[in-house]
């Protein structure tokens, strides 16, 4: 049960005696104000065995691979994307949550006009033979305000959370878009790998035709059994099958990308093919602390952290009294022409106590859902951080993995490059016939193949790594933002949202 007791004049003492008994009945209920909460200060990745970069990734990171196609499928992207509207959408709903947080707080004042016809009743109180009239007129004019004195904290509290919500938002609406931009980018690289290797497959094809008109002719003449067009036949049909599945995933890729734009597959702009540009592996230096900042999801959750703590503080405010004063100026008349008279005004003040004595229960249930949500933000952070750690780690040492490989399948290609040309000088000098060249050039094909695949996996690795790496975004962090700008990142808050924590 709550109370909510009148001051009136002359009673400010008892009052204030009042107010005193109840915080000492209640003080030793008040839960002690919480600290901050332990959470992790680096991503864990000392010791990692990896190559260096320069630098981190910039705000428009998809630009160094020099590829205007890529550039203009982003742009289109970050357009059209309902991924990003939603986004968008709960920063809108963070920074109106500010706005009622803020007309909640503070003074308020409303204006009121009525005027209303009534009859009394003949059983009434005042039956209408006493007073000489039934029916009669009430107009009533005035001007109510009333200022709640947040001596604990309460609502700049609330607001304060709802200000970290919106932060919250922002960095969730910068990972949407960084996710969507390396998804695209992605996506894009994987269809350039498929057309090189379908030209790839074309040709692997045309060799193996050609290897099966010749088993099929020296059939024929006697000198080979039979097994080897049979031979022939199925390594055509395998190399018709990649070609048959290359093209297949290039249509996926195309529709892919037509999704992730938001466009259907017609609407795609004209692509081109394109050599796979180059990839940069390695890890810029002391990540494990700047990646903290550098990752909208890890700064979203920091802020949620902030959130839940704010709210921690509201739900302790709610143990202690509440003082508000009111006030109330009008006009007031059964006689509308005598309204506006100096002898119809009315006024009122009234300070007000609020005691909560008798819900001890539910303020401690309210409390302690507050303590499990901030619990629950803090174990969602670290998680958050812990996950960081290992997407970084997994996608350096596969770059690093992949960087191997690849020198070494060019050592490989050199060498089969050297035994095709080795072949066909042979088959010019009449030494050797037409089928240890084919021989040859279907097996560099094949290693041209392979070469193409690793190097879509590092660039599909390269840009998990930038996504890994935060993709340009830099925010600034819960501590920093009393003397810190705000973020400037693509989805930077605006008004309330960035300033009130200030």
């Amino acid at each position: 049960m709550t109370s909510r007791i009148p001051i009136r004049h002359g009673m400010a003492q008892r009052a204030a005696l009042a107010c005193a008994v109840a915080l000492a009945v209640a003080g030793c209920s008040i839960p002690a104000k919480l600290g901050h909460p332990a959470i992790r200060d680096d991503v864990p990745l000392a010791g990692l065995q990896t190559a260096t970069r320069a630098g981190w990734p910039d705000a428009e990171w998809w630009r160094q691979y020099n590829d205007p196609q890529l550039d203009q499928l982003i742009a289109m992207a970050m357009k059209g994307s309902p991924d990003l509207t939603e986004a968008h959408a709960r920063i809108d709903s963070a920074q109106q949550s500010i706005r009622v947080a803020k007309a909640q707080a503070g003074l308020s004042v409303d204006g009121s006009a009525q005027v209303a016809r009534q009859r009394l009743s003949d059983n009434g109180l005042i039956p209408p033979k006493f007073l000489g009239f039934t029916w009669y007129n009430q107009g009533d004019i005035g001007v109510q305000a009333q200022y709640d004195f947040d001596w604990w904290g309460k609502k700049r509290n609330t607001i304060e959370a709802a200000v970290d919500q919106a932060h919250a938002a922002e960095a969730q609406h910068s990972a949407a878009a960084l996710a969507i931009q390396s998804t695209v980018a992605d996506t894009y690289f994987g269809w350039l790998a498929d057309e090189a290797r379908i030209g790839i497959a074309k040709q692997s094809v045309q060799t193996q035709e050609q290897l099966l008109r010749i088993a099929q002719l020296r059939v024929r003449q006697g000198v080979d059994r039979p097994d080897t067009v049979q031979s022939a036949q199925a390594q055509l049909a395998a190399t018709r099958q990649l070609l048959v599945a290359l093209e297949s995933s290039e249509r996926i890729r195309q529709a892919a990308l037509a999704s992730l734009l938001g466009v259907s597959p017609a609407q795609l702009p004209p692509m081109e093919p394109r050599a796979l540009p180059a990839t940069n592996s390695g890890l810029p230096d002391n990540v494990g602390v700047d990646l903290m900042a550098r990752r909208p999801d890890i700064a979203a959750s920091r802020w949620q952290v902030e959130s839940a703590l704010r709210q921690t503080d509201v739900a302790r405010a709610e143990f202690y009294p509440d003082i508000s004063i009111s006030a109330m100026a009008g006009l007031s008349s059964i006689d509308l022409d005598k309204m506006f008279s100096s002898g119809s005004r009315v006024f009122a003040l009234t300070p007000a106590l609020h005691l909560p004595i008798f819900t001890s229960g539910l303020l401690d249930a309210n409390y302690g859902v507050s303590r499990a949500q901030l619990d629950t933000a803090v174990a969602q952070y670290n998680s958050t951080v812990l996950s960081a750690a290992r997407d970084v780690a997994t996608q350096s040492l596969t770059a690093q993995q992949l960087d191997g490989r690849r020198k070494e399948q060019a050592h490989e290609i050199s060498a089969n490059q050297q035994l095709f040309d080795n072949a066909q000088a042979r088959v010019k000098r009449g030494v050797s016939d037409i089928r240890e060249t084919l021989g040859a050039k279907a097996q560099l094909l094949q290693l041209q193949d392979d070469d193409v695949n690793l190097h879509a996996q590092a660039l599909s690795t390269d840009v998990s790594l930038i996504k890994a790496l935060g993709g340009g975004y830099r925010a600034s962090t819960p501590d920093q933002v009393s003397s810190t700008p705000a973020p400037t990142s693509p989805a930077t808050l605006s008004g309330d949202a960035t300033d009130e924590r200030h």
